[in-house]
C-alpha cells in the first residue's frame, strides 16, 4: 500500500473507521475516499457498486456494521444482524468486481464460541455454541469471515480478516444503555457525578473478563496487517491485557473521578464469561500496541467531555 494509493474505509463515521482514517492521514496516506459524508448507503448494493466504479479504491478496510453492548444486542438483534450482513455482502462483492488489490475485514471476538479455550485462537471458530446474548450479531460477523474466505478460494481475491478485542476510544458511542461497556460506564458515572448520585448500577456480577484494545492501536494494527499479512486464517488483534468488569469499572471510576459506590446487578447477564485473544501471530510479524490502557481510558473520557462541551447538552 503506497502513500498515493486510493483507500476506502467503510464505516468511517464510527469508532474504528474514524481511528483508521486518523491513522492513515497521520501516516501520510492522503487519498482516503468515502469520508466527509461521501460514503454510499451500504444497504443499497447498486449505490455501493456505483461508488466503487467512480472512486476505484485500491485498498479497502471494511469496518462498517452496527454494534453495541449486551442491551443493544438483546433489543435490536435483527437490525444488528441485517446491517452487518448487507454491509459485508455489498462491499466484498464490489471489491471483487472492481479488482481491489486487498481488503481487510474487521470481524469481532463475539464470533468465538462461548466456551472457547482461552486465549482464543482462530481454529476455535465454529466449533461450539455462540454466546446467546449476541448470537445474531456474531452470526453476521462469522458470515463476513466466511465470505472473505469464499472469495479467496473461488477467485483468489486477497481478502484478509482481523478479529479485534473489544475496541474503545476517541469518538466512541457513549449511550448509557446500548453502547459497549467502556462508553456506557463513562457516561453513567459522569452523569452520576454531575447529579451527586451515591451509586451506579452495573449489569452482571462484575466477574466476566474482557480484553480491550484502544481504537488507535487497532487502526495501526489493521494498517500493519494490510502491509504485512497475507494469510487466509483470521488474525487476532488484542492488547495483551485483560480485566474483570469489576476491575474495569474501578479504573473508569478513577478516570471520571466519581466518588460514589458501584452496585452490580447480578440478575442481569454477564455475557461470555471470558474473552481473551491469542494475538501471537500478529506480534510475530512485528506489531505491538503503543498506548497504555490507563492513558487510553483518559483519552476516551476527554473525547466524551469535548462532545459535551460542543453540544452544550450538559454542564461539565
Amino acid at each position: 500500500m503506497r502513500k498515493e494509493s486510493r483507500i476506502y474505509v467503510a464505516g468511517s463515521d464510527a469508532l474504528i473507521g474514524m481511528a483508521l482514517t486518523r491513522q492513515l492521514q497521520q501516516q501520510g496516506y492522503d487519498r482516503v475516499v468515502g469520508i466527509a459524508n461521501t460514503e454510499p448507503d451500504l444497504h443499497d448494493g447498486a449505490e455501493v457498486d456505483q461508488f466503487f466504479a467512480e472512486e476505484t479504491p485500491e485498498y479497502v478496510f471494511l469496518a462498517a456494521g452496527r454494534s453495541g453492548g449486551i442491551a443493544a444486542n438483546q433489543r435490536y438483534p435483527a437490525e444488528l444482524m441485517l446491517d452487518n450482513l448487507l454491509s459485508a455482502a455489498h462491499i466484498i462483492e464490489s471489491a471483487h468486481k472492481y479488482r481491489v488489490t486487498k481488503l481487510v475485514y474487521l470481524a469481532s471476538s463475539c464470533t468465538y464460541p462461548r466456551q472457547a479455550a482461552q486465549p482464543m485462537q482462530p481454529d476455535a471458530l465454529m466449533t461450539g455454541v455462540l454466546e446467546p446474548t449476541n448470537e445474531s450479531y456474531a452470526v453476521a460477523k462469522l458470515a463476513g469471515i466466511k465470505l472473505c474466505e469464499a472469495y479467496r478460494k473461488q477467485y483468489g481475491d486477497n481478502f484478509i480478516t482481523a478479529i479485534p478485542a473489544n475496541p474503545f476510544g476517541v469518538g466512541d458511542d457513549f449511550n448509557p444503555e446500548d453502547s459497549h461497556v467502556i462508553g456506557a460506564l463513562m457516561r453513567r458515572m459522569h452523569e452520576a457525578k454531575r447529579k451527586g448520585d451515591r451509586s451506579v448500577e452495573i449489569w452482571g456480577t462484575g466477574q466476566a473478563r474482557r480484553e480491550f484494545i484502544f481504537a488507535d492501536d487497532l487502526a495501526a494494527a489493521c494498517i500493519y496487517a494490510m502491509q504485512h499479512y497475507e494469510g487466509a486464517e483470521p488474525l487476532n488483534m488484542g492488547s495483551g491485557e485483560d480485566f474483570s468488569i469489576s476491575e474495569l469499572a474501578q479504573l473508569i471510576k478513577e478516570v471520571v473521578r466519581y466518588k460514589g459506590s458501584l452496585h452490580f446487578d447480578t440478575s442481569k447477564p454477564d455475557g461470555m464469561p471470558i474473552k481473551i485473544l491469542d494475538s501471537t501471530p500478529l506480534l510475530g510479524i512485528g506489531w505491538k500496541p503503543q498506548v497504555l490502557f490507563r492513558d487510553a481510558l483518559q483519552a476516551t473520557y476527554n473525547s466524551f467531555l469535548r462532545v459535551l462541551r460542543e453540544d452544550k447538552l450538559f454542564h461539565v
